[in-house]
């Protein structure tokens, strides 16, 4: 198939990637747009993979702020130049891993942050339950395993879907905008605020709180 300028500038348009990489990639696809993306993707992550040893010093601080001030969200995004932290595709980054805080709630940055005694403890209770269910016993440690790779995906921010493609992993989408940008990108923290969260609240209060929304709902019908 003949790959004509105006499929590579498409290409480049979805992508980011250079003329001369969307036009083999598109080779490689015979045309098809959708598989040349994903080639790219595939190629890409392949790249980030290399820069991931290289010093991220530069980057940003976002903050969001959701539900009308009831949950507040603070990250920090590293990366390798202030040019690159300047630019609109590392800013709407930041501002999607915020958004993936606030809506997800994760509690460590990535598997390597959970404690070796939670991760155990973990393992323990899936085991038991892949016994209880009557599972041969020389299972049990893979069925474990499979269990414990989706808490990782719960609670690590890193291993969790991306809420706007579940498909896609935050992480599969850090390393896109590596392959991007062409520089390492790393999620350094993040620390997430919810109201009243911690604080025991009295029965009395709470029933107040419940009845004062069901009223509310009430008039706006």
């Amino acid at each position: 198939m003949q790959i004509n300028a105006k499929m590579v500038n498409e290409l480049r348009q979805r992508t980011g990637a250079g003329i001369m990489d969307c036009k083999r990639a598109l080779q490689e696809t015979s045309g098809d747009l959708e598989k040349a993306v994903t080639y790219l993707r595939e190629k890409g992550m392949a790249s980030a993979s290399k820069r991931a040893g290289r010093v991220a010093a530069e980057g940003q601080v976002e903050a969001y702020i959701h539900m009308g001030g009831r949950i507040g969200v603070l990250v920090e995004v590293n990366c390798e130049t202030d040019f690159v932290a300047r630019g609109e595709d590392f800013k709407n980054f930041c501002r999607e891993v915020a958004m993936q805080v606030a809506a997800a709630n994760p509690q460590y940055l990535s598997r390597d942050d959970v404690p070796a005694e939670v991760v155990e403890a973990e393992k323990q209770i899936y085991r038991k339950q892949a016994q209880e269910s009557g599972k041969p016993e020389k299972i049990w440690d893979q069925i474990a395993e499979g269990r414990l790779k989706k808490f990782f995906s719960e609670v690590c921010l890193l291993d969790q879907p991306y809420i706007r493609e579940q498909k896609m992993t935050v992480d599969k989408l850090r390393q896109e905008l590596v392959a991007k940008t062409g520089e390492n990108v790393v999620v350094r923290r993040f620390a997430r605020f919810e109201l009243g969260e911690g604080i025991e609240k009295k029965k009395s209060d709470l029933a107040a709180e419940v009845a004062a929304q069901l009223g509310q709902a009430q008039a706006e019908k």
